[in-house]
């Protein structure tokens, strides 16, 4: 069960932390992965790992952000392998503020890398599915575009903004035999926590890392390889019959949280 024998899989934000985890588990599941970074270097690291193991992965430089880029990526792939059966959306940037204290400058990069990066991508691989006769994408939202969390304004609204460009895409695309859905994480015990913990709070960050653990009501935060479970659920031949969605990997946050 959960193969991808024979499927290609490009994954944004493939070179660390959510989308390196999903890009390792779609190549133990056989699929071709094109993993897609803004660091090169972080990107190559991955794929060489996977390589060792004996799976197939390549590495591409590529800003979300930059309409062209995403469209050149694309072509390269399908020149490469013939077809793009998956795309999972996992670059992402976050911010802490909320409206008052957000700049105009702030905004403006959690929209472009959140939302347009997003945007670009799915359009770039569409016309692509559609030509080939269909496609799975997988975006990652968060619980962010579902419940309020503070000093997280502009973050919840490029998440909002995820979750409801994924129903639009599913929708719009039924006919294609294209499926959209979309993982909404809480916190993910990543590289970038720990970053923003010894950043935010020197000194304190045994402390912290707990206090930010308890948040979510099962006591820890997510595993990479939990979402990557989930993606690859979502992207198999096992999940023919969901589309449209938004999945919840939040260890009870937005219904236990009371």
């Amino acid at each position: 069960m959960f193969s991808l024998q024979k499927k290609t899989a490009a994954i944004t934000g493939g070179g660390s932390g959510i989308g390196k985890a999903v890009a390792e588990v779609f190549a133990q599941q056989g699929a071709e992965v094109f993993i897609l970074d803004l660091n090169k270097a972080a990107a190559e690291e991955v794929a060489k790992a996977i390589q060792a193991k004996g799976g197939k992965a390549h590495a591409f430089a590529v800003n979300v952000a930059d309409n062209k880029q995403t469209k050149d990526v694309v072509a390269a792939i399908a020149q490469q392998a013939g077809r793009v059966d998956i795309l999972v959306n996992s670059a992402g940037v976050s911010h802490i503020g909320r409206l008052d204290n957000t700049t105009e400058e702030d905004f403006d990069r959690v929209f472009t890398v959140n939302v347009k990066g997003v945007y670009n991508m799915m359009q770039a691989v569409i016309f692509q599915m559609k030509q080939q006769g269909g496609g799975v994408i997988v975006n990652l939202a968060s619980i962010a575009s579902s419940v309020g969390l503070p000093d997280r304004f502009a973050y919840s609204m490029s998440k909002g903004a995820v979750l409801t460009m994924t129903l639009s895409v599913a929708k719009d695309y039924l006919k294609d035999n294209i499926r959209c859905n979309c993982i909404s994480p809480a916190r993910v015990h990543t590289s970038f926590v720990d970053n923003f913990i010894a950043k935010t709070y020197p000194g304190q960050e045994k402390e912290m890392f707990e206090k930010l653990s308890k948040t979510q009501p099962i006591g820890r935060m997510g595993k990479p390889e939990e979402v990557a479970a989930l993606a690859l659920y979502l992207c198999s031949d096992e999940a023919s019959f969901v589309t449209g969605t938004d999945y919840p990997l939040d260890g009870g946050f937005i219904r236990l949280n009371n």
